[in-house]
């Protein structure tokens, strides 16, 4: 029997986003797949039960609430070690890019993607900081270093060399709960959340990074070129200097024609993506794109960046834009509007594409890394 301590700090219900998402699919799988084995979920709170998936699951509550340098720090080095101590972990699985560097028990690392390093103006000054000063230290600290993507690995081993022999690719996927809706599900929602009209849909934090303010100036030109009632549904949380944008909307053309949604729940957020003309995702950079698989999954064609892992991700399965050109994602939008036969085609290679990628297989990858952390 193995003991495998998994940090779940980011399992809080009603706010789960990709790394919780990450952790949850991943880490419910494998305690169902090997009951055999013994699965510590270390929480920094008060959690919510719907997170213990199985009886192998025990869950232990470390204070104190880690939400900033300082308290993260503590927790990491002083609070954890002394909890780890108790339990006595085969591994230890940080999936949130930190690690402890006082513990001396066998750390897996995930590092999601090196966007801090790429677009540093785009992160906190507190947390740019924070991550170029502690990641070097947290990689050549784990003993083995996941990713979720072929791009992200290639830019961690490039900038960080201690992760090479290291280093393993593990996929990210879409939830099951993305599928294709009927046709008359569809319309319900288009009711619900667009007026009943089509809409073009962008999912993920209002948040400098995912492009939102170029997503407004190509469905300006879209709206110029094409005389329609197309909505664009923006889908996520006010995440970090989004006053600009919120600004901007006030005065905006058409503003009546952009829906601010705000986070939502996995299940409303299927739906709505499953009722989409298109999901538009023209974000500077992602250690993988997960909302690419979700809309594929639905059978919503994409128009996304080309640049880092979404060339990877989206394969020949999507329309490719300059992130930093409204009139290229306008074209593509006017494009994708334009051609029937095209939509068509993108919604069967999405098929395709989509179905490479399965929770599933990332817990494999996951365990098979899990095997070789302890093994070493």
């Amino acid at each position: 029997m193995m003991k495998i301590a998994v940090n779940t700090i980011f399992l809080q219900k009603g706010k789960l986003e990709g790394y919780g998402y990450f952790v949850q699919e991943i880490c419910r799988r494998l305690a169902l797949k090997y009951p055999e084995h013994l699965f510590y979920f270390l929480f920094d709170r008060e959690y919510d039960p719907q997170f213990i998936f199985s009886e192998n699951i025990q869950a232990v509550i470390i204070p104190p609430k880690a939400r900033h340098a300082l308290t993260f720090r503590y927790w990491y080095d002083v609070s954890l070690p002394l909890a780890l101590r108790k339990i006595k972990p085969d591994i230890v699985i940080q999936p949130f890019g930190f690690c402890s560097m006082t513990t001396k028990y066998k750390q897996i690392l995930v590092v999601h993607d090196l966007a801090f390093l790429h677009f540093p103006k785009f992160i906190a000054r507190q947390h740019l900081l924070y991550y170029k000063w502690f990641t070097g230290n947290f990689i050549r600290k784990a003993k083995r270093v996941v990713t979720v993507s072929t791009f992200s690995e290639n830019d961690i081993k490039t900038k960080y060399p201690a992760a090479n022999n290291k280093t393993d690719v593990v996929f990210s996927a879409a939830k099951e709960s993305f599928h294709p809706i009927p046709y008359t599900r569809q319309q319900q929602i288009k009711v619900q959340y667009a007026e009943g009209c089509e809409y073009f849909l962008f999912v993920g934090g209002i948040h400098p990074r995912k492009n939102l303010m170029q997503l407004l100036k190509a469905f300006s030109l879209f709206k110029k070129w094409q005389k329609s009632n197309m909505k664009l549904l923006v889908a996520g949380r006010l995440a970090w200097k989004y006053g600009n944008l919120l600004e901007k909307l006030e005065t905006y053309k058409h503003r009546k024609d952009v829906i601010m949604l705000d986070y939502l729940e996995e299940t409303e957020l299927a739906d709505i993506t499953g009722a989409a003309y298109a999901l538009v995702f023209p974000s500077y950079f992602e250690g993988f794109g997960v909302p690419i698989i979700e809309a594929m999954q639905c059978e919503v064609p994409v128009i996304t960046s080309d640049v880092s892992s979404m060339p990877e991700i989206g394969g020949d399965a999507v329309l490719y834009c300059d992130p930093d050109n409204a009139d290229s994602i306008a074209k593509q939008m006017m494009q994708l509007y334009k051609d029937e036969n095209l939509r068509t085609s993108l919604i069967e290679k999405g098929k395709l594409q989509a179905a490479k990628f399965s929770w599933d297989y990332t817990a494999d990858l996951f365990w098979e890394s899990i095997e070789k952390a302890v093994n070493s």
